[in-house]
């Protein structure tokens, strides 16, 4: 195939502004007016990555894990991987009931404690455990069990409000910008809350305890600091958060999470960003 037609089918899925930088990397590999091929098809390579960098995120999947739980390490190792999917927001929200076990979770919080219990009150039945995930605020599955995590992913999708509502979030200075956009004639209940994570991406802890005593737990996009920033009312808006609100205990990222309900009644996730902090 020329390089002209293999750049026309390259550019013909590639979002204006990454477009533009091909364009001057064409240009700076063009030797007497032709591109040669080698050249385009690294373009095309670009063209993929850009396409993974700008990818919608397709499903919220939280991880209720803890260090005392000796079935939750394959669990951390899945949510690992998950976390480096684009179209995948991640996040590790430790509890606290495994602490009378003989280790003392050093990233609980009884919030999320509280978040599983709301999620399993809102199905209507008692599954509380670890490591359970929650895909998109509706399916629950074993965390170790990446089939079941990957079919719910898929499953979840099947309803058109899931993830439908595009939201974005930017850093300017020492700020955290969230834009979210409007219903748009979606059948939605128009009613939903806006919640900031902040996140450490990557935390080794040592267990010296409990049933993972002796091991080295790397846990991946541990939520350090949780706050809501406004509700959705079907509307477009934006929000504006201080970074120095978020931003410590090692917090190096963020994700901005839309979800139908309330924090006493988690619904149905509407959309979701993820940002690095620095």
């Amino acid at each position: 195939m020329p390089a002209s037609r293999i750049l026309k089918v390259c550019f013909s899925f590639m979002p204006q502004a990454p477009r533009r930088a091909a364009v001057s990397v064409i240009l700076m590999m063009s030797r007497g007016g032709l591109t040669r091929l080698s050249g385009a098809l690294g373009v095309c390579a670009l063209v993929a990555l850009s396409r993974a960098a700008l990818a919608e995120p397709r499903a919220v999947v939280e991880l209720f894990t803890s260090q005392g739980c000796s079935s939750c390490p394959a669990a951390d190792e899945i949510l690992g991987d998950l976390s480096k999917d684009p179209s995948i927001v991640a996040l590790s929200m430790p509890i606290d009931y495994w602490d009378y076990l003989g280790w003392k979770d050093t990233l609980a919080d009884n919030r999320f404690t509280a978040r599983q219990k709301a999620y399993s009150q809102m199905r209507g039945d008692r599954d509380v455990y670890t490591p359970q995930v929650i895909v998109n605020g509706s399916a629950h599955v074993i965390g170790s069990d990446r089939g079941a995590i990957e079919r719910a992913v898929r499953d979840t999708q099947q309803s058109q409000d899931v993830m439908s509502v595009p939201v974005s979030m930017s850093v300017s200075g020492r700020q955290l910008n969230v834009s979210v956009a409007s219903a748009n004639g979606k059948h939605l209940s128009g009613r939903g809350e806006i919640w900031v994570c902040a996140v450490s991406r990557a935390v080794p802890i040592a267990i010296g305890r409990g049933e993972n005593s002796g091991r080295e737990v790397t846990y991946h996009n541990v939520v350090r600091n949780w706050l809501k920033v406004g509700d959705w009312t079907g509307k477009a808006g934006t929000w504006a958060v201080p970074i120095e609100n978020i931003a410590h205990n090692g917090v190096d990222a963020a994700v901005v999470y839309v979800q139908d309900g309330n924090r006493e009644r988690p619904g149905r996730m509407l959309g979701a960003a993820y940002t690095l902090l620095h």
